[in-house]
């Protein structure tokens, strides 16, 4: 394997060297300049370098060569000043969700097909350089202080960490960001029975349940979660508050708010828990926490039992049935018992939807109700569950449709047996 970056260009590539480094540097040159004079320059606004700065880089400092050769020179410049580099290529493959630095520097993809290498590896110096790079172009630090953390950089959400956190070099991961969010009724098209859970989702929608979806990482918990919100009435304005932004629904009125981290002394901290606070103060009509993980959670809940109806947010979980024991864990971290939470968590959440990552995509696996019935025990009720091929109605669908006027129904204390998630099921569809 050749040291660096060792891509098989195509015809037209760039002729990396000095003439490069020119280009980049009079193109930082130019940008900061730019922003001098006017307050943050274009790129530091929207990501983007306006391409008559980047031809006249590749002018000045590169080889006269064919229109074809000059657009990939500019692509190249561009992407080492402002985008991801050396990961650009793999990133711009159709398909490509992920793009991964490993230890050693290789660099991977994933996709339809799952993760495929690409031939291609960095130097651990130049991983680090990287970086660095992209979590400070994302307004966050990277270094021995703070070694790991995450930034959006050209839409896409990048992860950093470095060693000795991480076992050998640098480790990147890239989540890009589809070119065009799906709607809700096109990713149903490529679900399971999706007719019917797309039935059941705008349901939820429409009657303002508060809904919390599960799964693990790389689910489609995310790309799901901003069709929903797409389809929000547009008289409606929805808060979102996430960690790094990834939620881009197709709405005209979102209001992002970021988390962020300390500086090097340790200050300018803003927590999620914080966020959610603030969020309640900007008269939101559905509140949106992009993944909860931790003590923010019980600022959540709390919010969801004040009257804001048709909340919405995302956590890490094996199955719904599991949900309840997750949301202990991280009402735990914020000093809240387990009976507290369980009251918290069981007049405010309404259903929860788990997908999973399988062989036929991401797709929801299965949707419960909270049972209301229980005292003293957070519990859910299935009411959709897809097995193999089959799509099965359970006891908790009675209870999912009497979700009306954001008022939750009480499924009954006939339903308590099935606390568990996995009781009795009916009315299969193959």
């Amino acid at each position: 394997m050749s040291r660096g970056w060792s891509p098989q260009p195509p015809p037209g590539a760039v002729r990396a060297g000095a003439g490069q480094r020119r280009a980049q540097r009079w193109l930082a040159g130019r940008l900061a300049e730019s922003g001098r004079r006017g307050g943050a320059s274009k790129a530091a606004r929207t990501g983007t370098v306006p391409p008559e700065l980047a031809a006249e880089a590749v002018r000045r400092h590169l080889p006269a060569v064919s229109p074809e050769e000059t657009a990939a020179q500019m692509t190249t410049v561009v992407d080492e000043l402002t985008g991801l580099g050396p990961l650009a290529p793999a990133a711009r493959r159709p398909g490509v969700t992920d793009v991964l630095v490993d230890g050693s520097g290789t660099i991977w993809t994933d996709g339809p097909e799952g993760l495929n290498q690409t031939g291609q590896r960095l130097e651990a110096v130049d991983a680090r350089r990287l970086a660095v790079r992209l979590l400070a172009q994302g307004g966050r630090r990277l270094d021995e202080g703070q070694p790991f953390g995450d930034a959006q950089v050209t839409g896409a959400r990048v992860h950093a960490i470095l060693p000795p956190i991480a076992a050998g070099g640098p480790q990147i991961s890239v989540r890009l960001a589809a070119p065009e969010p799906p709607g809700l009724e096109q990713l149903a098209q490529r679900w399971p029975h999706g007719e019917r859970w797309l039935i059941a989702l705008r349901h939820l929608l429409h009657v303002r349940a508060n809904v919390l979806i599960s799964g693990a990482t790389g689910s489609g918990k995310t790309t799901v979660l901003a069709a929903l919100l797409s389809e929000v009435p547009a008289n409606e304005r929805i808060v979102t508050v996430e960690d790094t932004r990834e939620l881009r629904p197709r709405h005209g009125h979102v209001v992002s708010l970021q988390a962020r981290s300390g500086n090097a002394e340790g200050s300018g901290t803003v927590t999620l828990a914080e966020l959610v606070r603030q969020a309640l103060r900007m008269r939101p009509d559905r509140l949106v926490v992009g993944e909860c993980r931790g003590a923010e959670v019980v600022d959540f809940l709390a919010a969801m039992n004040t009257g804001h109806r048709g909340a919405a947010g995302t956590l890490h979980a094996n199955s719904a049935a599991d949900v309840p024991a997750r949301l202990q864990a991280m009402g735990a971290l914020a000093g809240l018992g387990t009976e507290a939470l369980t009251l918290q968590a069981s007049s405010a959440v309404d259903a929860i939807l788990h997908l999973e990552r399988t062989e036929t995509g991401r797709h929801p696996v299965e949707l419960a109700v909270v049972d209301r019935a229980l005292r003293g025990e957070l519990g859910v009720i299935p009411a959709l569950s897809l097995s193999g091929a089959k799509l099965a109605w359970g006891p908790g669908w009675d209870a999912l449709e009497m979700l009306a006027d954001g008022r939750s129904g009480n499924a009954g204390p006939t339903t308590t047996r099935y606390r568990d998630g996995r009781g009795g099921r009916h009315a299969v569809e193959s």
